[in-house]
């Protein structure tokens, strides 16, 4: 439950209405085009640009100052263009957002699913991520996939909407355990973001970028427990060819030795490395602004 007033709930909610209406109305690279710019702003606040600048140092420590500037600028523009993209999630911008993406992988896809033993599909904060999951459904193979719920209710419908209009469904995160088990016992496609810092209960340490980064095991627990398919998800921005690129890359090797820890502790560092080696080859299309190793092992000083 929010525990915000109505008032404030309501000012939002008008806010976000007001924001999505206008870059709906826009030509949609023209709106891509003026929220990459009005994003550049995000510098200003000088707590996201402090913890961007420090995750860059984190993951990047080789380059300079201004090389790590121009990621981070990157990164807020690629925010503006996914909040320009997002608008358009509806029936309506069917035909628009399809002109904008090429798919690629969707055969492997395709062949995971008609194995009937579940499917998983993991990505991270690279590129369009919301697309991960909508494009899928706007190409003909909706799915279930985890969310946290904003603490707006109005705002938080509105994206629900958004989200689920051309088939996908949403589970709230913090109530989902049983029923993602029976999506991938009946065959299901379930989607789960796999790079955000997770608390301690819910997560292992592995490496990201040389450092230890607490990290969900819940794909891999899911996947040894229901022999479902593991398969990367994602959507980066092509600038040469001004085009999302919906990428379904190979399955996973799952291996499984008996000592079911250790397996998923092998399986969580596979998809933590698919992950880094996403950010790495567009490293200006990441969430650098969230704090990713503010978790630490027993012991260890705080990174932030």
């Amino acid at each position: 439950m929010s525990k915000k007033g109505s008032l404030q709930i309501n000012a939002e909610y008008w806010l976000a209405r007001a924001v999505l209406g206008f870059f709906r109305a826009l030509p949609i690279s023209g709106g891509i085009a003026l929220a990459r710019v009005i994003a550049r702003f995000g510098l200003w606040f000088p707590k996201l640009r402090r913890t961007g600048e420090r995750n860059l140092q984190l993951a990047f420590p080789d380059l300079s100052d201004a090389e790590r500037r121009r990621l981070l600028l990157s990164s807020f523009e690629n925010l503006g263009r996914l909040l320009a993209v997002f608008s358009r999630f509806s029936k309506t911008g069917e035909d628009s957002l399809k002109d904008l993406i090429v798919c690629e992988g969707l055969d492997r896809l395709q062949a995971a699913i008609q194995k009937h033993r579940g499917v998983i599909l993991f990505t991270g904060h690279v590129g369009a991520w919301e697309l991960s999951s909508f494009g899928l459904s706007l190409f003909g193979h909706p799915l279930s996939f985890l969310v946290r719920r904003i603490d707006n209710p109005e705002i938080e419908a509105v994206v629900d909407r958004a989200r689920i209009c051309l088939g996908n469904r949403t589970i709230d995160k913090t109530s989902a355990a049983r029923e993602m088990l029976q999506i991938l016992r009946s065959g299901g496609t379930l989607g789960i973001l796999v790079d955000l810092n997770t608390l301690d209960r819910e997560a292992i340490f592995v490496d990201f970028f040389g450092k230890a980064a607490s990290t969900t095991f819940i794909v891999a627990k899911l996947a040894l427990r229901t022999g479902a398919e593991v398969l990367p998800v994602f959507a980066p921005w092509d600038e040469e060819r001004k085009r999302f690129v919906l990428m379904v890359d190979e399955p996973l090797r799952i291996e499984r030795s008996g000592d079911e820890e250790e397996d998923a502790r092998r399986l969580t560092q596979q998809y933590t490395r698919v992950v880094e080696d996403y950010v790495r080859k567009y490293p200006g299309q990441w969430l650098w602004i969230h704090r990713r190793w503010k978790t630490r092992p027993p012991g260890e000083e705080g990174l932030y």
